[in-house]
Parts: C-alpha cells; structure tokens; sequence
C-alpha cells in the first residue's frame, strides 16, 4: 500500500465502458473503488463495493433516546406540577403521545443528519480526485473509476496494468 497516492484514476468516454470496467474490478476482488459520472447511473449502485450505512441505525436509537425523553419530560411534570383536570388521571398518556411522537422525528432528524455530515466527512473543500488533470471533465463527458491506495490488492504497477487492459481513454496517479 502506498501512502503518497490516493490511488489510480481512469477515465472512460461513455457509461457502458464504465460500467464494463466496474464489472471486471469487482471480479478482481477489488474493494476500494470509486466513481464519478456526469450524471446518475442506475447499476452503479449495485457494481460499486461497499458496506451498509451505519446512519438507519443511528437514526433508529436517536428517535429512541428522543421519544423516551420526551415521555418523561411529560410523566415528570404530571407527577411534579400535578393538575387535576375533570377527574383524569395524573399519568394519562394517550395525551402524551404527540409531544413524544415529535420528539422522536425531531431527534432521529437532526441526529440522522449530523451523522451523515461526520460520516461522509463534510465540509470537505478538498478531494485528492480534484488533483487529477483530467477531473474536471468529469461534470461534462468523462466517467472515470479510482481505485484507491488503500485497497489491499493495491500494487502501482500491477493495478496500472490492469487498467490498461480496460482500455480507459487516460490514465493517471491521484496524489493523495
């Protein structure tokens, strides 16, 4: 592994060869990969390698903590600053829903939303893939595919000879 790159970026002329070319990295056993289309692809979701996002589960336990704190924030003061109101009970919780269900969105929203700021590392002003002399084309007509450094079949020379063999428009080294 190489710490002074970022990895090898191809660049390809149309989606298909993209496409053709994620086929034959995911069959090599590469995992660290990236993309960069000029606009949406639908199979590249499923081509690219990756985990699963950690955010649905942190969402789920912040809208947790956040409706059991508002539940009793809403017991604590029936029980605290008791008001008989027409004879009802002082735990009547059919009317502390609402303040619970709000809180839980509320919660699971904001945290969901920190969440994916930290996870996707924003705000990030500056990519290695920006560094690359030919990225600047990939917002109008150039696909390219980066197979990261820290990939653990990552070898420069092997790596650029598989590339190579996909038979990208450019090839080049992203400095990290």
């Amino acid at each position: 592994m190489s710490e002074e790159i970022h990895g090898l970026a191809a660049a390809f002329t149309g989606p298909e060869e993209l496409l053709t070319a994620l086929r034959r990295v995911r069959r090599a056993g590469y995992t660290r990969v990236e993309a960069y289309t000029p606009f949406p692809l639908e199979e590249l979701e499923e081509l690219l390698p990756g985990r699963p996002s950690p955010i649905p589960w942190i969402m789920f336990a912040a809208g947790v903590i956040g409706a059991s704190g508002g539940y009793f924030m809403e017991w604590y003061a029936a029980h605290d600053y008791p008001i008989n109101v027409g004879g009802r009970p002082l735990h009547s919780w059919p009317a502390f829903v609402p303040v619970t269900f709000e809180l839980m969105v509320l919660t699971a929203a904001l945290v969901g939303v920190m969440a994916f700021f930290c996870i996707a590392r924003f705000p990030r002003l500056h990519h290695p893939m920006f560094s690359a002399a030919h990225f600047s084309r990939a917002s109008q007509d150039r696909f390219f595919l980066c197979i990261r450094a820290g990939d653990p079949q990552f070898d420069p020379a092997a790596t650029r000879a598989f590339l190579r063999d996909l038979q990208p428009a450019t090839i080049e080294e992203v400095p990290a």
